[in-house]
């Protein structure tokens, strides 16, 4: 809702992104991270790289629920003097590690952040996310080398598997899949899931809480506006105008998806 909320102010935006990893980042931040809201520069903390600079609207928004951001401040997204612009600026964000926009480097920087980690005995861990287009960059792939030739069990990286990129559908721009055995094949452990379930989530990340030895990555299948079908069905869906009138539409069609969501959960938790 939060960027709904902020993409109404510029009338378009990575909207279908936003909504697509919203269930990523609320597992991420609410389950996975060890990090403090009030000290976002704690030395200890977990690092959290989004690489995807773009998708810092949907960031912005977990940042504020986790007590980061005050969420008033999300109502400057993208305006003038913000310390929230379209693409994720790390000296401007509070929370915000790195600087995101040209694709293939988060997994780099990642590397090199657990090395230096590694070194300060620090227990503290990596989490890389990345888009499914972003696999079509080198630079990725020289990381991941690197990664596994140095067993970086402290870094996870998350992929963002939506089949969508600027210049069209993943698969028609340059063949990916299959991504599971190409990362297997690179010296990571995969796990595969859907990206918008929050128990296959939380499940993936409970079995990757022991792994020792190797990097790990949790490859996610996301969908493009979930939870708002007439964005879900959006032809031109990278970067998407919403018209001024869709807004509240999309608003109560989100809030109709989560209520039918949350009473299939009740349901099943009470055995009917």
């Amino acid at each position: 809702m939060h960027a709904l909320d902020m993409g109404e102010t510029q009338g378009q935006g990575y909207i279908g992104q936003a909504l697509g990893v919203a269930d990523i980042l609320a597992v991420v931040y609410r389950d996975v991270l060890n990090h403090r809201a009030n000290e976002p520069d704690w030395p200890q903390r977990d690092r959290f790289l989004l690489s995807i600079g773009h998708y810092a609207i949907a960031l912005y928004a977990a940042l504020a629920e986790a007590g980061v951001l005050d969420l008033a401040e999300l109502a400057t997204y993208g305006s003038d003097d913000s310390r929230l612009p379209m693409s994720g600026m790390a000296s401007y964000t509070p929370g915000m590690e790195i600087s995101g926009g040209s694709l293939g480097h988060g997994l780099g920087v990642a590397a090199g952040m657990a090395l230096g980690l590694r070194h300060q005995g620090s227990d503290a861990h990596v989490y890389n996310l990345l888009s499914d287009g972003e696999l079509d960059e080198g630079s990725t792939w020289e990381a991941a080398l690197a990664c596994a030739h140095h067993g970086l069990d402290n870094v996870t990286a998350i992929v963002d598997v939506n089949a969508l990129q600027a210049d069209g559908p993943t698969k028609g721009v340059l063949r990916t899949e299959p991504v599971t055995a190409k990362w297997e094949a690179f010296g990571w452990n995969a796990i595969r899931v859907d990206g918008n379930d929050i128990d296959a989530l939380l499940g993936a990340f409970d079995r990757l809480r022991e792994h020792r030895g190797s990097p790990a990555v949790i490859i996610c299948d996301t969908r493009i506006g979930c939870g708002v079908p007439m964005l879900e069905t959006r032809e031109k869906a990278h970067f998407m105008r919403v018209e001024e009138h869709e807004w509240q539409l999309a608003r109560q069609q989100l809030t109709e998806r989560h209520q039918v969501r949350s009473g299939s959960s009740r349901a099943f938790t009470q055995g009917e």
